[in-house]
């Protein structure tokens, strides 16, 4: 399997690339932006990108979806819960991060659901409390966290259809059950180091002891 974390838009925003150098299939994960640079390090690892998914509907995350769809005609995936979202963000905010409004989803996810690029397979973790409808990916080793989980810290609740109780619950039940071992790909580079595992978070994360 191949991976690679980028940092790309505004907001420290972690972008991943993962694909299957085999067959060549591949899905970007929250391209904020900075498109052509992504597309670059796609083709010089022989990659396609036949999925854009993002983690949830805020605009830091979604406003490269458009430049994406448009290079690479990628179907959009988001969590059903926040599906609204990718079309409705306010043009002030638009404005405010140079972004774009996205395109409409292509294919809605939601709990228990894989995404399948060649051989390399995620499972979709419903982990609302950020947004509604947000949304973490697993595969056996590593854990793309969107905004629930970070480095040491956790995701802000106080946005519209936020919720700290429903974020933690979410956190302690679904994501600290996966193996120790698991790498936490966060949703953006605010932590001590880009990535942690989920023992860790378990034992320094003053969010969530």
């Amino acid at each position: 399997m191949f991976v690679k974390q980028m940092q790309v838009g505004h907001m420290a925003v972690f972008a991943y690339l993962i694909g299957d150098t085999v067959t060549g299939d591949a899905l970007v994960i929250d391209p904020a932006d900075n498109a052509h640079d992504i597309l670059s390090i796609a083709a010089q690892n022989g990659l396609r990108i036949n999925y854009i998914v993002n983690t949830h509907g805020h605009v830091d995350h979604i406003g490269g979806n458009a430049e994406m769809k448009k290079l690479t005609d990628a179907k959009i995936v988001v969590h059903e819960a926040d599906a609204i979202m990718l079309t409705s963000t306010p043009p002030m905010m638009l404005k405010m991060f140079g972004a774009k409004q996205s395109p409409p989803p292509d294919i809605l996810v939601s709990e228990g659901q894989t995404l399948s690029v060649g051989n390399v397979e995620l499972k979709v973790i419903h982990t609302p409390g950020h947004s509604p409808g947000g949304m973490c990916l697993y595969t056996p080793g590593h854990v793309f966290t969107g905004d629930t989980l970070f480095v040491e810290a956790v995701g802000r609740t106080d946005l519209p259809g936020g919720s700290w109780q429903t974020m933690y619950h979410a956190i302690k039940t679904k994501l600290f059950t996966l193996p120790d071992d698991t790498r936490v790909m966060p949703g953006h580079n605010y932590g001590r180091t880009p990535t942690s595992t989920i023992g860790h978070e378990k034992q320094h994360n003053p969010s969530v002891r």
